[in-house]
């Protein structure tokens, strides 16, 4: 098929867009594949539409090979069944929810869980009717606070989720591996780089969870990997816990001025200046940092906890919202520390001021909590719930009792991996697909229950599998593009084969039409540039800005009877005889 760049609605813009942060967002605009509509929403133009389609077919191809059934749902759902499962509530401000004239509450869905429960339910009765698997390839919205990056993170996006419903957790297992290797097939089609790491559900729920990441400078998702295979998203590292010590022999902890040290800086410096060790310095690693956070909850009371961590590592927030879910959680504010008088700023701690634990919980009447190096036997400097003072060898589980163990603190290059693989690596990447095994949730919540073999009703354990489409097509611009324009992988390029005429004669743009003719008769898909008062300048600028992997120059060289082939990716042009362009293109890799 030609398609004749004098007649698409295409138009190139020789300027970046003004909100453009990053490379895909940059040359998707100014190629003429998609517009800006409003913040994270954008209009999709004719050339962005082929590409995204390719996407789709392979995903499509993929899914329904390895035995998905295609489905479609409205993105315009009811309120109802996210209410049952509870997800009206738990999405918070990121879920799009609007009223119809009669006052009934709808949403536009961030996904489907729901929804595909309670069709098989609707259908589906006994064991004989699975394992089932449904996919569908849908718009989803979720009303983010900040889009940015285009396509990266829009408000309004296009999403691959699949399904499926298998009786036992054996069938839940094996669904989820058909899933997971089909996931796999699918981003090597689509030539994109990518990573499986070990991830936390969040409001999806569910045991299993992987996110498969694209490691990308720009990529919000911070993971972590061991030359021994580990692989995790950074919100889901579980911290390597300290082995527990004896406490016997430990000096008794000491009540130490400290003034103007309320920070873990000042304090070090003022222990080095005063109370210099013998065997080497103090470390921030020697001092126990105690942070305030604010919990609230779903009914929004708000309550505090202190967390105790090593004083050389800072709270990740990010993990912090992980481990308190379902309330948030944020830093106290100076009204909270207002409503707690036994909270001493910069000087606080598990202590009492007597040497004793104070309060139900803790010296200061709030939960306290530390990180898993704390343990049983390490010895600390920190807070001792006094202006101005600290306290030295201060005992965890002879001076003081935490409430329990929370996993908040930063994860760092060289930490050792849970699995004891080695020391941790940190990487950035983009999130292109996560599969989870939701297990009975969903099911439970929704009463989706089947006979088994023995007549009896059983729970209908799920799934769920989804991959960004919108966001891959952006990933892939995003990896492949150089100072030019895009450059994109064959398996998802608009067309095939772009056949450029350069010249005015009538002879240059009839000879460009049988060459146009022959690639399509070769069953490619072709775009003729045949716009007759465009210099070859701007067509050749425009063809490295478009990134069709194979450009086809007609001009000089028809006085030789030749036309040059140029592979977009390498740079390289080839002169070849026009009658022989198809055959060569496909000897040289340039055309499947």
């Amino acid at each position: 098929m030609i398609t004749r760049l004098s007649t698409m609605f295409l138009r190139t813009l020789r300027d970046d867009p003004s909100d453009a942060e990053v490379a895909s967002h940059r040359l998707l605009v100014r190629a003429g594949y998609v517009r800006r509509e409003a913040p994270g929403v954008f209009v999709w133009l004719p050339i962005g539409l082929r590409v995204l389609r390719r996407i789709e077919a392979i995903i499509r191809e993929e899914m329904v090979a390895a035995g998905s059934q295609e489905v479609h749902f409205p993105a315009l759902l009811p309120k109802e069944p996210y209410a049952q499962t509870g997800r009206w509530d738990e999405y918070g401000s990121e879920l799009f929810k609007l009223q119809d004239r009669k006052g009934a509450d709808y949403l536009l869905a961030p996904t489907h869980e729901e929804v595909f429960t309670l069709l098989v339910k609707d259908l589906y009765s006994s064991y004989k009717d699975l394992p089932l698997n449904l996919f569908q390839i849908q718009t989803k919205y979720r009303d983010e606070r900040r889009p940015r990056a285009g396509l990266l993170r829009g408000r309004e996006f296009v999403m691959k989720d699949a399904y499926s419903f298998d009786l036992s957790k054996e069938g839940l297992d094996a669904s989820y591996q058909l899933m997971r290797d089909a996931y796999e097939r699918i981003f090597h089609r689509l030539d994109v780089e990518y990573a499986i790491v070990q991830a936390n559900a969040g409001p999806m729920g569910g045991s299993r969870s992987e996110e498969f990441l694209s490691p990308s400078e720009i990529g919000e998702d911070t993971f972590v990997r061991s030359v021994g295979g580990y692989a995790a998203n950074i919100e889901a590292v579980q911290t390597v816990a300290a082995e527990p010590r004896p406490v016997e022999g430990l000096p008794a902890p000491e009540l130490v001025p400290s003034p103007n040290a309320p920070t873990i800086e000042t304090l070090v410096d003022l222990f080095n200046a005063a109370h210099p060790r013998k065997d080497r310095p103090w470390e921030a690693a020697d001092t126990l940092k105690n942070v305030v956070l604010a919990r609230t909850d779903r009914e929004g009371n708000r309550s505090l906890v202190v967390v105790g961590l090593p004083g050389d590592r800072e709270v990740d927030m990010d993990r912090a919202e992980i481990a308190f879910a379902p309330d948030e959680v944020e830093p106290a504010t100076a009204e909270d520390f207002e409503a707690y008088p036994g909270l001493v700023k910069g000087y606080i701690g598990p202590w009492g001021q007597q040497g004793a634990v104070l309060g139900e919980t803790s010296a200061t009447g709030i939960p306290y909590l530390v990180d898993p190096r704390v343990v049983t036997g390490t010895a600390w400097v920190t807070g001792a719930n006094l202006p101005e003072q600290h306290v030295m060898g201060l005992v965890c589980g002879r001076d003081f009792t935490p409430d329990g163990v929370a996993d908040v603190a930063e994860v760092r290059d060289g930490d050792p991996a849970p699995d004891g693989s080695g020391p941790l690596e940190t990487a950035r990447g983009i999130e292109i697909g996560h599969v989870f095994q939701l297990g009975r949730k969903y099911a439970e919540a929704l009463g989706l229950k089947v006979l088994d073999e023995n007549g009896k009703l059983s729970t209908v354990t799920m799934g769920s599998y989804g991959i960004g489409v919108t966001r891959v097509l952006a990933v892939i611009a995003q990896a492949h593009h150089d100072d030019k324009g895009l450059v994109w992988p064959r398996a998802v390029a608009p067309f095939d084969v772009q056949v450029v005429a350069t010249g005015r004669g009538d002879e240059v743009f009839g000879a460009a039409e049988s060459v146009a003719k022959a690639f399509a008769d070769s069953g490619a898909e072709v775009l003729l540039d045949d716009r007759r008062k465009v210099s070859a300048g701007v067509k050749f600028g425009d063809a490295e800005l478009l990134g069709n992997p194979l450009i086809v120059i007609v001009g000089r060289g028809l006085a030789q009877g030749e036309v040059e082939l140029w592979d977009r990716a390498t740079g390289t042009r080839t002169a070849v005889p026009v009658d022989a362009a198809v055959d060569r293109a496909r000897e040289a890799g340039l055309l499947g």
